[in-house]
């Protein structure tokens, strides 16, 4: 091989290691995506300090890209408007049967990867367990997030049984809209509800431990990335107080994460094909 044939040979080899070595393939920032638990400026607030621990882990920038609703978390994953996004088990579903995503790693609530779902009434509301709810007006947050019904669907309460309910995107929407009297009542997701109930929400049922959300990746995202983007977020411990302020910012609670396997979804599976077989 003459010297000119070595050195193209030694740039193809150097571009090719620079590629696959964690500069995203298409040459821009990987943008990170999350299903909207809150309206768009908290979820920037919420997500911001985990991008910017990420670019300075992995080496490339990692910007937030806010969705407006959870079919538009998928759909951005899927076409790779995003590269890794935060995601529910239900959303984290569907991403990953139509557009083969990932799970990556799970978010750690007092050590352990799940959450739990809460049926939250007023304080003064004489609605005291699940059978009072029929008749009554309810509260859900996206139409798309399906495990919702089905979890109070399995406590006992089929939605043709409600006078009538509705779909306020947001929690912290569900949350208001039951505190002023608009629903006799809604759910959310453990923490919400557990920062509503000095501020006049009560909690009268309390679903089985779910598997926890959990940010996954696009099929195409370089594996090497990938593997750095894992051990940066799973490097994250609260027992370290910069670290502490990361997981607290994207949820009060968290405390760590776990990997996260597409195996751990499978409870969700069998409960939302119970769900559909009941209809």
């Amino acid at each position: 091989m003459s010297n000119k044939h070595r050195v193209i040979a030694s740039i193809l080899t150097s571009l090719s290691l620079f590629i696959s070595s964690g500069a995203y393939a298409s040459g821009r920032d990987l943008q990170l995506g999350s299903v909207a638990m809150d309206i768009p400026v908290e979820m920037i607030n919420r997500l911001t300090p985990l991008t910017t621990y990420l670019s300075k882990q992995i080496g490339i920038p990692v910007n937030f890209h806010p969705s407006p609703n959870l079919n538009s978390a998928v759909e951005d994953l899927g076409s790779n408007t995003t590269q890794i996004a935060y995601l529910t088990p239900a959303a984290y579903l569907e991403a990953h049967e139509k557009y083969g995503a990932k799970a990556l790693v799970s978010p750690l609530n007092k050590g352990q990867a799940t959450f739990t779902l809460m049926i939250v009434v007023p304080n003064d509301s004489p609605i005291q367990n699940v059978a009072d709810l029929r008749g009554k007006k309810f509260a859900f947050g996206d139409k798309k997030a399906i495990l919702q019904p089905a979890v109070v669907e399995s406590a006992g309460v089929k939605l043709n049984e409600f006078a009538s309910y509705d779909y306020l995107n947001h929690y912290d929407n569900i949350a208001k809209a039951v505190l002023n009297g608009d629903f006799d009542a809604g759910i959310l997701k453990d923490a919400i509800a557990e920062s509503f109930t000095n501020k006049g929400l009560r909690v009268i049922y309390t679903s089985a431990p779910l598997p926890s959300y959990v940010f996954a990746v696009g099929k195409n995202l370089p594996a090497i990335t990938v593997n750095k983007l894992k051990k940066a977020m799973l490097a994250l411990k609260a027992d370290n107080a910069a670290h502490k302020t990361i997981l607290s910012a994207l949820e009060k609670g968290y405390d760590g994460f776990a990997i996260a396997n597409d195996k751990d979804f499978d409870g969700i599976r069998k409960l939302l094909e119970l769900s559909q077989a009941k209809k």
